[in-house]
């Protein structure tokens, strides 16, 4: 019992590190850093308006993410809720509030993720990122509208 209960708790702890390190990652615009946390066949799904684009693959992640660096995006994530649903799959939820670093910290817009995390030979990795924009004044590049 005791020993399930501490691979929860490290596993959650690893899991919600992920978001973070995806910001972080953001930031510093380090690409490689970001789409090393999504497995191989991961994919970000965007939902703008009521139109989705999805990206699959560590090739399509990095050329997305590049396309979106003149964007500046400085996100904020927080309120992330983990669902630990098997010893290596779970699923989980996390808010943004996002900020332009071209435009002086302006407010960009706000929405949410619905994560799904794999664990790998390597640990915890993002099996699927889908996000949700509520509203948004500029959208990066690679995004259909």
């Amino acid at each position: 019992m005791l020993e399930n209960d501490v691979y929860g708790l490290l596993a959650r702890e690893a899991i919600r590190d992920l978001p973070a390190q995806y910001c972080d990652c953001v930031w510093r615009d380090d690409i490689e850093g970001l789409v090393s946390l999504f497995d191989q066949e991961g994919t970000f799904e965007g939902l703008f308006n009521g139109i989705e684009t999805t990206i699959t693959g560590h090739d399509e992640l990095r050329d997305f993410y590049l396309s979106a660096t003149d964007f500046m995006p400085r996100p904020y994530i927080h309120n992330h809720v983990v669902e630990l649903l098997k010893s290596d799959y779970a699923k989980g939820r996390c808010y943004l509030d996002l900020r332009s670093a071209r435009n002086n910290m302006d407010w960009l817009g706000a929405g949410y993720y619905e994560d799904e995390y794999r664990l790998s030979s390597v640990g915890w990795k993002f099996q699927s990122r889908r996000f949700t924009a509520l509203r948004m004044e500029e959208l990066p590049a690679g995004i259909r509208t």
